[in-house]
């Protein structure tokens, strides 16, 4: 390990960053050292700057991944080098992201996924706590037994994003599905624990392919990564007619902006709305010419 990287964990570590903010700055320092092959203390900011502009245009990476580029950047010169920071700025701007409205399954689709989808019931009992309980993928992959608190029918999320402790739901028909899924597999410390190794929790990535499995079984569209589950979890809480700060608590959002991007209206809701036009009475128009 160089010095350089060294100093980076340690002012991480020190700034209390989460592991997984820690693992995507190292990443992205990483590779901009690969891209110069030289240390990224010998780079000036104008040739990190055309590093952004070749993420941008050769590699077409989303507003969202070049802004954690920047981030990186930005923390990388700023606290550990200790560069001129206006200049910093000037030179690594943040783009701005683009407007998306996430994809949602409907009830009929999640019904769908979680039969057909999930023949193997740890799979199953894996995608149902995520939509259950509006969990992040790697909120799913680390619960405890401890984390779940049946008196109360809630999930304790421990040190979920921004190291923040919340609770959201436990349904009962989640918590009858979690109580034949341990009597099949006694797991002993993680809810879900890794294949290989039982030490440690689910891996993202196998969590990852055992959604995209289920989706291909089940036949329904793909509608993004796993995260669509916690998309579709708070757009029908907002359908359900529940109050926009209790869905904000839920899922564990900073500002209710964030929240708020669940207001859209599903297509299927669209489709059910005829709009005003149809109440016109066009009765005395005269025939077509």
């Amino acid at each position: 390990m160089t010095p350089l990287r060294q100093q980076l964990i340690q002012e991480l570590v020190l700034r209390g960053m989460s592991v997984r903010t820690q693992e995507a700055y190292i990443h992205q320092v990483y590779h901009l050292a690969k891209y110069y092959r030289q240390s990224p203390d010998l780079l000036s900011d104008q040739q990190v700057r055309a590093y952004l502009f070749y993420l941008a245009t050769e590699r077409k990476l989303s507003a969202s991944t070049i802004n954690q580029a920047v981030n990186a950047f930005r923390f990388l010169y700023q606290k550990v080098l200790h560069r001129d920071v206006e200049a910093l700025c000037r030179a690594l701007p943040h783009p701005r992201k683009e407007i998306r409205r996430p994809q949602v399954f409907s009830i009929q689709e999640l019904e769908r996924l979680f039969t057909i989808g999930c023949p193997h019931p740890r799979h199953r009992a894996f995608l149902m706590t995520v939509y259950g309980g509006g969990l992040r993928l790697n909120e799913a992959c680390h619960l405890k037994f401890e984390h779940l608190d049946r008196a109360r029918n809630q999930i304790r999320v421990v040190q979920g994003k921004g190291k923040k402790d919340r609770y959201t739901l436990f349904p009962l028909r989640l918590q009858e599905e979690l109580d034949s899924y341990w009597r099949a597999f006694r797991p002993r410390f993680w809810l879900f624990p890794a294949s290989r190794d039982p030490q440690q929790p689910m891996i993202d990535a196998t969590a990852q392919r055992v959604f995209y499995h289920a989706v291909a079984l089940a036949g329904v569209p793909r509608k993004g990564g796993i995260h669509s589950l916690r998309h579709s979890f708070a757009t029908h809480l907002v359908e359900m007619r529940v109050e926009i700060p209790v869905v904000q608590r839920l899922l564990g959002h900073s500002h209710i902006s964030t929240t708020m991007g669940y207001m859209h209206v599903r297509q299927e809701r669209l489709a059910q709305i005829q709009g005003p036009f149809q109440l016109l009475d066009l009765s005395g128009l005269s025939g077509p010419l």
